[in-house]
């Protein structure tokens, strides 16, 4: 694995993984807040994607190694762009995977680039302004505890959180990759409805998976193996044999 920084375009330095074992295609891993390229959940999730497609996981401003200060989704689409361009020299299809807020960025950065292949949104919030983050329920703070690593912690710098935001709610009609909606059904941080409303306003190809978790990346390290194979599944399935649908067991609606 190559480690490495990349510079934006407002001189933020942002480290990077990569995983190359010369593929023609290439995930990129977007955590979400508080979380870290290098944490044991994005450190397992690159392995076990690495098995099939070259993996790009990077820190985003503010979290790892990077410099900066988090923005909740500001400026960390600048962050991703400056990956994607890196990527587009080296490959012919590019993937983006997103966890929390990086599933906002995701599905703002395809919105408004158009320059990806497919993507992958986990638990990502229709709206920033209505996540409901509630921290006081044990579903939400018991994970986070047994997530507890130190050294990613002690690196989190958070910037002023009354920045101007992208709502993808208000951009997912844009969106043109087919698109795999992903959430947890018992989730405390951001409730199931942000991905329905999100999976019901987008207009391109797409598929909802419900999986019995909470939170992001939650999901994988719950269910690594199921979580991998949908994923896999949908990135490897030929565009035109992927058909609009919500997995059996999903009963709609959520309620906001």
């Amino acid at each position: 694995m190559k480690k490495f920084f990349l510079k934006t375009e407002d001189s933020i330095n942002i480290a990077v993984n990569h995983i190359k074992n010369n593929r023609k295609e290439v995930i990129i891993l977007v955590h979400g807040w508080f979380m870290t390229k290098d944490s044991r959940a994005f450190s397992d999730l690159a392995k076990d994607f690495s098995k099939y497609f070259d993996v790009i996981s990077f820190d985003c401003r503010g979290h790892g190694k990077s410099s900066g200060f988090y923005t909740f989704t500001s400026k960390e689409t600048i962050d991703l762009k400056t990956v994607v361009d890196f990527a587009k020299k080296d490959y012919e299809k590019i993937y983006l995977i997103g966890f929390s807020l990086g599933g906002a960025l995701v599905l703002i950065h395809s919105a408004l680039n158009k320059d990806v292949d497919k993507v992958i949104a986990v638990s990502a919030p229709s709206d920033f302004n209505k996540i409901e983050n509630q921290m006081w329920k044990k579903e939400a703070w018991l994970p986070t505890l047994k997530k507890f690593e130190p050294e990613r912690w002690f690196s989190i710098r958070p910037s002023l959180i009354m920045r101007e935001k992208i709502k993808p709610v208000e951009i997912i009609k844009n969106l043109e990759a087919p698109t795999l909606f992903i959430a947890g059904k018992k989730d405390p941080t951001v409730c199931p409805w942000h991905t329905e409303k999100l999976y019901n306003e987008a207009l391109c190809t797409k598929k909802f998976e419900l999986f019995d978790s909470i939170h992001a990346e939650d999901l994988y390290l719950d269910e690594p193996e199921k979580f991998v194979k949908i994923c896999v599944n949908w990135l490897q399935s030929p565009s035109r044999n992927l058909n609009n649908q919500i997995s059996e067991d999903i009963s709609f609606p959520f309620h906001q």
